[in-house]
């Protein structure tokens, strides 16, 4: 079965990609508001997503549309410890989440996926953290990996159930972010109770050792920092040191790291850049002016990362837009500024765990399923025949997942029809008791 996603907060398609890379996701619509990131998506992906999410005609479309899968990335300005913090009351960015939850109360998708920065756990001492939980499972409906229920009916979990880090999914950046993925109870009814395990913490793909690989062997001299800022850098972090701070650039390839790692990119640029220096002298450099510098280039051979460099940080360049022979297909619109590049990819996720977390769905699917099968055929076993209302009764699902479930049973010949006219329609087991249930999506 291929699942159709949609592509919420797309930015320049990320999210989407990890999933597609799994061969089971087909994207059927997205969602952005950003120019730049939009024109770089239909640049990708040959497909404009300029919707505003919050419109009542974009909620209409999505009504409209046939999906299994809900993706979002949504925006993490009001919950970063870069921004302000104001979370929900941000009344523009903060509350696209409860746009988001609109969305999902009008179509209840088998599943939803959502990825925001690690501030997100302890964010107003984790209350924006449980309205989301809350939100999702009481209101909603839907079963969040990593959360569980104790005697009381109070929701139990960790804020760590939530975070993982790039750099544990074969690429070196330091990137630690929140990821929630969530099943509806109204598909899966008890079945996702079999869904104990947490998403994984750690990828199955090496696709870069440390920055070794990631690096550019030569790039143009405009990366080089000017002499004066290379200056001032160090001047604020001599001064934040004696203040007992940590503050400051970092040069991360710097002499004695045996396997050093990016530390994490920023959409603004930024700090993602001081802190993200690299060693590499190159001839000529030293002393040289160029017309976009205030002073000379500095003379110990430090520059930042280049686009392309960030770019393999996240998994765009060198891994998910390979062609079929290795090649490399991704690029960016014609006349994208440096700028513009930063922040796309400083504002995007690292695809690996993406990919990693989509196949972890796939798994779920496969599991909650089985589960079902499992109990419909015990019941098959115990009684002469069975209806579509009695799987409705005891699996506490929709009248469609019923249907389906059914459907799906007998075509793999674990259910034979007795009578096969409309609501009549009834099922005797085609297997002997005790038989193992193979059955997919």
């Amino acid at each position: 079965m291929i699942y159709r996603t949609i592509d919420l907060c797309a930015g320049i398609g990320g999210i989407r990609r990890g999933f597609e890379l799994t061969g089971k996701f087909t994207n059927v619509l997205s969602a952005e508001i950003d120019e730049c990131a939009c024109k770089t998506y239909e640049h990708l992906f040959k497909e404009n997503p300029k919707n505003d999410l919050t419109s009542e005609a974009f909620k209409e479309l999505v009504v409209q549309t046939d999906y299994d899968v809900l993706l979002a990335g949504f925006p993490c300005q009001t919950f970063s410890r870069a921004g302000q913090q104001l979370g929900f009351r941000d009344t523009t960015k903060g509350t696209i989440f409860f746009d988001i939850a609109d969305i999902i109360s009008r179509t209840n998708p088998r599943a939803v996926f959502l990825e925001n920065v690690e501030n997100l756990v302890s964010h107003d001492k984790g209350e924006t953290l449980r309205r989301i939980v809350t939100t999702l499972e009481d209101e909603l409906g839907y079963r969040i990996i990593g959360v569980t229920m104790d005697e009381d009916g109070s929701y139990v979990y960790s804020g760590k159930s939530f975070i993982r880090n790039s750099r544990n999914f074969g690429l070196p950046q330091n990137r630690p972010r929140v990821y929630i993925m969530a099943f509806s109870k109204r598909m899966y009814g008890d079945a996702v109770k079999v869904l104990t395990e947490n998403m994984p913490f750690f990828g199955r793909k090496v696709i870069a050792e440390d920055l070794n690989s990631i690096i550019e062997p030569v790039v143009d001299d405009v990366y080089y920092m000017s002499s004066g800022y290379w200056e001032t850098l160090k001047k604020h972090k001599t001064r934040e040191k004696a203040k007992g701070h940590g503050f400051g650039y970092v040069v991360v390839n710097a002499e004695g790291i045996e396997h050093p790692v990016a530390s994490t990119i920023l959409a603004t640029g930024g700090s993602g850049k001081e802190r993200n220096l690299i060693y590499q002298p190159k001839d000529g450099v030293a002393g040289k002016m160029l017309p976009t510098k205030k002073t000379e280039l500095n003379s110990e051979g430090i520059r930042v990362m280049t686009p392309t460099e960030w770019g393999r940080l996240q998994g765009f360049i060198g891994y998910a837009f390979l062609g079929e022979n290795g090649n490399e297909t991704f690029s960016f619109p014609e006349g994208t500024t440096r700028t513009q590049q930063y922040k796309q990819f400083g504002n995007s996720v690292t695809i690996p765990v993406i990919e990693e977390m989509a196949h972890f769905m796939l798994s779920c699917f496969k599991k909650m399923t089985k589960a079902q099968a499992d109990i419909v055929l015990e019941m098959a076993w115990n009684r002469d025949t069975i209806t579509r209302r009695d799987v409705i009764e005891l699996l506490r699902v929709s009248n469609n997942r019923a249907n389906y479930l059914l459907r799906k049973m007998k075509n793999a010949g674990l259910l034979t029809p007795v009578v096969i006219k409309g609501r009549g329609a009834k099922y005797r087991a085609r297997v002997a008791p005790g038989t193992e249930v193979a059955i997919e999506e």
